[in-house]
């Protein structure tokens, strides 16, 4: 439903002819026009043929528009909640049946099930979910099964009762789904050994930690022991070891890369997290140092436009600060909006990366 600020913009008929001429979206909802050649009623967005302004009325509500004799429009469907609410309930209803299955469904079930095309169907989940169907439903399965195990059920218990219909499909993504074997993860992460060290920087304690595959937590904060605390509640019985001496470097490193993040980090990363979650810091680490971007144009950026709060989730469940540089994004005016290592950090980081650029940029100039 419209504001009542919404309305008053279209308070006179010039105002609400212009909106339909120029298929307005922001105008739905706040009213509606009818055309009495076709005996119809639409939403000014509606992009059917443009109708003569003499064969054109307008009605604040469906209720007022069908009371003068007029029948909803079947293109823009004016009687029933917007396109992108409807879309919204259809995916909604989509993943509470892949949650349901004991299997996973097939593509031509679901979109059966949703009265529309499977083609249209995969679009429409892709665009409001940010990942396709079967990504979906693997991330269910994948949750089944980290649930199953953590509660001490035999690991081939756990794969059937996920949905897996054999052990092989389950143990060939069984790394990528649980970062580590599944009789260790069932364990609590008993026997994984992550080496980490704490180092003091300019904007604060730092903790790196990393595992045999790469770094896995880079952390900030004011509080050096509340970020060792942080670990081990991430790798609850991992075996954690203090750092040595070839870990100092990597540490060094770190620091390097928190002082001049333009800069880059070469090591490798081990970060673990859904599907959704490795397209947002795929294209995170692609946005260049001293650039900025807001989390709508993220979103645009891995194909998920409507995924704007999913993205946001992303960003904020990040292991690794600056390295995959989640400080890069905004709001869409620009201001810095929440960092999980705090707004100052993130201030800091963009700053140093924007003074970084134009010293380089000046250089290249001189040269």
């Amino acid at each position: 439903m419209k504001t009542e600020n919404s309305r008053h913009a279209y308070a006179s008929d010039e105002a609400r002819w212009s909106a339909v001429q120029r298929r307005e979206r922001a105008a739905d909802g706040a009213f509606y026009y009818s055309v009495r050649s076709t005996g119809v009623y639409c939403r000014p967005s509606c992009a059917a043929r443009p109708a003569r302004r003499a064969n054109v009325a307008f009605h604040p509500s469906c209720a007022d528009a069908e009371g003068a004799g007029f029948r909803p429009c079947l293109r823009c469907r004016p009687d029933l909640p917007p396109l992108a609410e409807r879309q919204a309930e259809l995916v909604a209803a989509a993943c509470r049946l892949i949650a349901a299955s004991e299997e996973e469904p097939s593509l031509d079930a679901l979109a059966q099930a949703a009265g529309i095309s499977r083609f249209h169907f995969h679009r429409v989940f892709k665009a409001q979910a940010g990942v396709t169907p079967k990504a979906y439903a693997a991330a269910v399965r994948a949750a089944r099964v980290r649930d199953g195990l953590a509660s001490g059920a035999p690991v081939t218990e756990a794969l059937y009762a996920a949905g897996f219909n054999s052990s092989s499909r389950f143990y060939a993504g069984a790394q990528a789904m649980l970062g580590m074997a599944p009789a260790r993860f069932r364990s609590g992460g008993a026997g994984e050994e992550i080496r980490f060290a704490v180092g003091v920087c300019s904007l604060g304690a730092i903790l790196a930690a990393a595992t045999g595959q790469g770094i896995c937590a880079i952390l900030m904060g004011d509080d050096p022991q509340a970020l060792v605390q942080d670990l081990q509640d991430r790798f609850p019985r991992a075996r954690l070891i203090g750092a040595d001496a070839d870990f100092e470097r990597t540490v060094a490193l770190v620091v390097g890369l928190v002082e001049a993040p333009r800069l880059g980090l070469e090591l490798p990363l081990d970060v673990r997290g859904s599907a959704f979650q490795q397209r947002v810091w795929e294209a995170l680490r692609a946005v260049p140092a001293g650039v900025t971007l807001s989390y709508t144009e993220l979103a645009q950026r891995i194909g998920s436009p409507n995924a704007v709060r999913a993205v946001a989730g992303a960003c904020a469940a990040n292991p690794v600060a600056v390295a995959i540089p989640c400080h890069r994004v905004v709001r869409s005016d620009g201001g810095l909006s929440g960092y999980r290592w705090g707004i100052e950090r993130k201030r800091a980081l963009i700053d140093r990366e924007r003074e970084g650029t134009s010293v380089l940029k000046e250089a290249l100039m001189n040269s």
